[in-house]
Formats: structure tokens, C-alpha cells, sequence
């Protein structure tokens, strides 16, 4: 491989994983409400 292609796919991984754990944050700190509440079973008294 050239320099050049590395250097291109190193950039493109580091975008890639990087997005992907800036998703996996945001998801973190604020998660979907409505699917929380809908996946939980109603509360029997």
C-alpha cells in the first residue's frame, strides 16, 4: 500500500469509530423516553 492510501484509511476509521462513539455518548446521556416506557411491562398492583 501507498502512504497516501494509509494515511486515507487511517483519516476514515478515525472518522468512522469516532461517530460511531459520539452516537453511543449522545444515546448514553439522553436515551429515547418513549421506547424506555414502552418497553417495560405495566406495573401489577
Amino acid at each position: 500500500m501507498s502512504t497516501s492510501a494509509i494515511i486515507m484509511m487511517i483519516i476514515s476509521m478515525t472518522l468512522l469509530w469516532g461517530g460511531m462513539i459520539a452516537a453511543m455518548i449522545n444515546v448514553h446521556r439522553q436515551p429515547d423516553m418513549q421506547r424506555d416506557s414502552a418497553e417495560q411491562p405495566p406495573q401489577q398492583d
